[in-house]
């Protein structure tokens, strides 16, 4: 092998060396971004706590759900919800629960069969919760309770 062959073997050795290295450095996690997004964890996980949440119950939310293309029978999904309140709070939310109903009633009877029972639990929550968000903001007024959670779901 004459010289000029080793240095292009050297020379390009060097050079996937290099690349190697700095594709690790690039796509390791950056320390200060990091620790910053720990610390709001962190903060936000503590203002959670420092509020004792009471748990409102919204029992027997029943809806017929639109029927599919060809389909020929009726469905209904029943299910329950938890709304999480401040203590404070509980009162206008129980004062609430009319509208609450209503708004959960209008967003799970748009579903088909088909989309009711491929969803989540945790899919259905964040309907609704996006669904009573919506209407809070629209109406300007305060969401009285955190956030919905569902107790039971029950698709026919």
């Amino acid at each position: 092998m004459n010289k000029k062959t080793i240095l292009a073997i050297v020379g390009a050795v060097i050079i996937s060396a290099a690349g190697a290295g700095g594709a690790v450095w690039w796509f390791m996690p950056k320390p200060a971004a990091a620790a910053a997004e720990g610390k709001e964890k962190k903060a936000e996980a503590e203002k959670k706590e420092a509020k004792p949440m009471k748990y409102v119950t919204l029992d027997k939310v029943i809806v017929m759900l639109r029927r599919g293309p060809d389909e020929t029978e009726a469905h209904y999904l029943s299910t329950d919800l938890v709304l999480a309140t401040e203590h404070a709070k509980e009162k206008e939310t129980k004062e609430n629960l009319p509208l609450i109903r209503s708004l959960a009633v209008r967003t799970l009877s748009s579903y088909t069969m088909a989309e009711a029972s491929s969803m989540t639990v945790d899919k259905y929550a964040e309907k609704l919760n996006h669904a009573f968000d919506a209407n809070y903001e629209h109406e300007h007024a305060e969401k009285p309770f955190a956030e919905v959670m569902i107790g039971k779901l029950i698709i026919e």
